[in-house]
């Protein structure tokens, strides 16, 4: 059974993610832990689906079920695990959330004990354990090895005071005003709380979950519901999280969603004028606009692309040397704040380069023209490897001879293939993509 996939195991909860396979794969993930255990304790936290319920209690009997004892921490962001895993020294961290995907799904990330994401080989050991019986039978405990599990209430006020110290100690949100939301999931508490606390005017919407409304037309994922808003109460900015908090969607105060890119661009040359930029360079995905990599070379900071997912551009981030990196789809990168994408982290840091300005979001978060650029998802019945697919290389070689950057990939959850067609003249991107769209419906 294929369990992960790029951001950890994910479907719909009930049915690929039943109550079963969950206990099975806290029992293979509880072996794998045990062979560098040094505290036999895993912290367990969730965001706010009702399915949190069902996967939490599997979770815990299985780990439990090998010996682990676990610390149930309850509905707090992603970027809160990874903190709070190395903080408490617990041998590993668990995250129980599908991120921006509807309440129907649910998923599991898991984090070392140092807080940082899962690699693909460590999840390929955990998946061998899983598929092998008698490993999962045979390292059972019994008796007084039998791990124990509590739930702490109050670990979310450490999360809080280590965000906020992020935050430069000669600047507050004062006449700040802030139209916060937080997509019924993971934030609803600690998300409003650090904005007052620095001194914003918070106008806070939705953070009331109810187990279904997570993601529910809002978010990250509808970021038009701040933007409204925005102009409405005449706020200096709108900040739009996802259903774990671990992405962050800027809205600027004349109501306009800031491009991903162009949020990256502007932060990393933010942290290389402060002189907090190490490595000279920044870290992207291969879905990011050339335009960023050419507006980053004129300062000579290298633009380096990983494979997509946050935890890809912080393997990049360790191998160069460099503490900045993020994707266009609003996961950034503060390696010296936040082991993972942190909505909040980033959040403050667009702040203080805003505050440290002097100008208007609008002006300061667009920072270049972006290239036009095409991205299309279809729906496919298989998915035949890319080199194998006929044809295909001979379709682009004329798309880029024109100076075209294509990047065409199979989603790791869906049944969907991915494109991507980008270059500086609009019209041959629009032909080139339908020219795309026809040869894979044909193919596919």
């Amino acid at each position: 059974m294929k369990l992960f996939g790029t951001d950890g195991v994910r479907g719909e909860a009930g049915t690929f993610l039943d109550a079963m396979t969950v206990l099975k794969l806290a029992k293979a993930a509880g072996i794998y832990f045990r062979k560098h255990s040094t505290t036999k304790r895993i912290l367990v936290g969730k965001d706010t689906r009702r399915s949190g319920y069902m996967i939490e209690n599997a979770l815990v009997s299985g780990l439990t079920a090998v010996g682990y004892d676990v610390i149930q921490i309850g509905p707090m962001p992603t970027p809160a695990i990874a903190y709070l895993t190395e903080s408490m020294r617990c041998d590993a961290g668990i995250m129980i959330s599908a991120s921006h995907n509807p309440y129907e799904d649910n998923g599991i990330k898991f984090f070392d004990n140092h807080g940082d994401k899962l690699g693909v080989e460590c999840e390929k050991k955990i998946e061998k354990i899983f598929n092998d019986n008698d490993a999962m039978i045979n390292e059972q405990v019994t008796g007084k090895d039998i791990g124990a599990a509590k739930r702490i209430n109050d670990v979310i006020g450490r999360y809080i005071v280590s965000i906020k110290s992020s935050f430069p100690k000669d600047l507050n949100l004062h006449g700040l005003r802030i139209v916060l939301d937080c997509a019924n999931g993971a934030a609803y508490k600690v998300g409003p709380t650090i904005l007052e606390e620095l001194g914003a005017d918070v106008i806070t919407i939705n953070h009331k979950p109810d187990g279904f409304n997570i993601n529910e037309n809002c978010g990250a994922m509808h970021p038009e519901g701040v933007a409204k808003l925005v102009k409405e109460y005449r706020a200096d900015i709108g900040l739009a999280l996802d259903g774990d908090a671990d992405r962050l969607v800027v809205v600027d105060e004349k109501g306009e969603v800031v491009d991903g890119d162009k949020l990256i661009g502007a932060l990393c040359i933010y942290l290389n004028n402060a002189k907090l930029l190490q490595g000279k360079g920044c870290v992207a995905t291969v879905m990011s606009n050339q335009a960023l990599e050419d507006y980053l070379s004129k300062d000579n900071i290298k633009l380096h692309r990983s494979n997509v997912g946050d935890k890809h551009v912080l393997e990049v981030m360790k191998k160069e040397g460099i503490n900045f990196g993020g994707e266009q789809s609003g996961h950034v990168i503060f390696s010296d704040v936040a082991k993972t994408g942190d909505g909040l982290a980033s959040a403050l840091q667009v702040l203080a380069l805003i505050l440290r300005s002097g100008k208007k979001a609008s002006e300061v978060l667009n920072p270049f023209e972006l290239y036009p650029q095409i991205l299309h998802n279809m729906k496919v019945s298989e998915k035949p490897p890319l080199e194998k697919i006929a044809g295909l290389e001979e379709l682009l070689k004329p798309l880029r001879a024109k100076g075209m950057r294509d990047l065409i990939r199979y989603s790791g959850t869906e049944n969907k293939i991915r494109l991507l067609l980008e270059g500086k003249n609009k019209k041959d991107v629009e032909d080139g993509m339908e020219t795309l769209k026809a040869f894979f419906k044909k193919a596919l």
